[in-house]
């Protein structure tokens, strides 16, 4: 079917009775869900697909760990200074630019030969996530002029991410089950192609000065990748040899090279001022520890369901669409509860459930009935679901407006990072766990799974208790 061609003050024309042409604004919300969608499908759908990916590519624990960890890191990290780069290129270039690394990236991970192949391609992809998060954000404020239009656009950006989380684990383990493991990466190519056609009716994007922070940019990668080495390969060489000690070398001196780099750059991607307001570091902390329980729980229970219990792809996806719906239906109450009674108290009160679950999991083992394990599974999504919006709001309530979204990037960066550290402990620890129950599941370790449950309540509480002592009261 051709496409009417437009001159310039002409208006389109269309048979009687025909449906009108969507908008450029209804094609850039399409186009941003889609987007939005692919890339937190992604995450879930591939944590189901690990088992197989460790049958065809034989790569141990410390490789699912960096299948997973090697697109968080660089989500995290590329986040940071994404947003400047959407308003140099503008929002639509950026948007097709992040899309396309990502979908041939996908391409990449799919025809992996070695487990080597495979995390490099998910740098790739990573790198093109943390390009399409902010740049869909900007499509859509720069679709929709009317504030309550845009809202309401937002609201269903946010709720097409809810929704994904949910049908992320059930499509990866039916691509899985059905057609292996690297379908689930095939299955981003026509979905962004789909996009990339979608943007190109969509109005060009200005473009707006901004600073690249480069040496900022890098050091932050180098940062987070030698902590996640020394992280994830002192549970498989032990905490003490060369190449653990070498790795937390790395990350120590860039992280002082980054804070050189970002003293001195006159428009640094982070800047040290708003880490020094308490409330800005409280909730960056809060923000850190929520991803790193939620995305761990997932993490483990993944490899929990298959490998020590045998369950299916399927049946192992299934079991976290209850989770899912949780999560959506918290995501919806607490801003209302924000209101009624205070932000500080839904961040605390979240906090503490989320906690009280990670030690409520802890006598999980290969016997619980299934019943007791989605019951105990649901203050895990109401905990973290119920604080994230709450927190999210008193961040961008302490900042200037024109630091919203800097202070915004910043809080997305160290909730990636929360989970990508969360997932190089835990499999450390179910890899090398000791004691009874080390090994059960081809290389799952039950009290690796126990201790590192405990740790992350622990964080918890400790973030509970600052935000209690020092976030302000509404």
């Amino acid at each position: 079917m051709a496409v009417p061609t437009l001159v310039p003050g002409a208006r389109a024309t269309r048979s009687p009775g025909a449906p009108p042409a969507p908008s450029s604004g209804t094609l850039a919300l399409v186009a941003s869900l889609l987007g939005f969608a692919v890339i937190t499908i992604d995450v879930t759908a591939v944590n189901i697909a690990l088992p197989d990916i460790r049958a065809t590519l034989h790569g141990g624990m410390a490789g699912l760990q960096w299948v997973v960890d090697a697109y968080t890191l660089m989500f995290a990290a590329l986040m940071l200074s994404a947003g400047a780069l959407a308003d140099r290129a503008g929002a639509r270039r950026a948007y097709a630019l992040g899309v396309g690394v990502f979908t041939v990236a996908s391409l990449a991970c799919a025809l992996a030969p070695g487990i080597g192949a495979l995390i490099a391609a998910r740098v790739a992809q990573g790198a093109g996530a943390a390009i399409v998060m902010p740049a869909s954000l900007s499509l859509i404020r720069q679709a929709y002029d009317d504030p309550r239009r845009r809202a309401r656009a937002i609201a269903l950006w946010t709720v097409g991410g809810s929704v994904s989380v949910a049908v992320g684990p059930v499509l990866g383990g039916v691509l899985t089950e059905a057609a292996g493991w690297r379908s689930v990466f095939l299955l981003n190519l026509p979905v962004g192609a789909l996009i990339l056609v979608l943007l190109a009716r969509v109005a060009r994007s200005p473009r707006r000065p901004a600073a690249v922070d480069l040496a900022g940019q890098v050091t932050a990668v180098l940062a987070l990748a030698g902590l996640a080495f020394a992280v994830i390969e002192g549970g498989h060489m032990g905490w003490t040899s060369a190449p653990v000690i070498a790795g937390f070398g790395v990350a120590v001196v860039s992280a002082v090279a980054f804070h050189r780099a970002e003293k001195r750059h006159p428009a640094p991607m982070v800047p040290l001022s708003l880490l020094r307001q308490r409330h800005v570091g409280v909730a960056l902390a809060v923000g850190f520890a929520v991803n790193a329980g939620f995305y761990g729980v997932t993490f483990l229970l993944g490899l929990y369901y298959q490998q020590l219990r045998g369950m299916s792809g399927v049946a192992a996806g299934l079991m976290f669409v209850p989770l899912a719906a949780i999560i959506t239906g918290a995501n919806l109450v607490s801003p209302r509860a924000a209101e009624r009674f205070g932000r500080r108290t839904v961040i605390v009160l979240g906090q503490a459930v989320l906690a009280l679950a990670m030690f409520a999991l802890v006598p999980l083992d290969a016997d619980t009935p299934l019943w007791l394990v989605l019951v105990l599974l649901v203050p895990t999504g109401l905990g973290g679901a119920f604080a994230v919006p709450a927190l999210t709001a008193q961040l961008l309530d302490s900042v200037p407006g024109e630091r919203a979204g800097t202070a915004s990037g910043m809080l997305n960066s160290l909730r990636q990072t929360g989970g990508a550290m969360s997932v190089a402990l835990f499999g450390a620890l179910i890899a090398g766990g000791g004691g009874e129950g080390s090994g059960v599941g081809g290389g799952f370790s039950l009290s690796g799974m126990h201790g590192g449950l405990v740790v992350a309540g622990l964080v918890l509480c400790a973030t509970t208790a600052l935000a209690a002592w020092l976030l302000p009261r509404d």
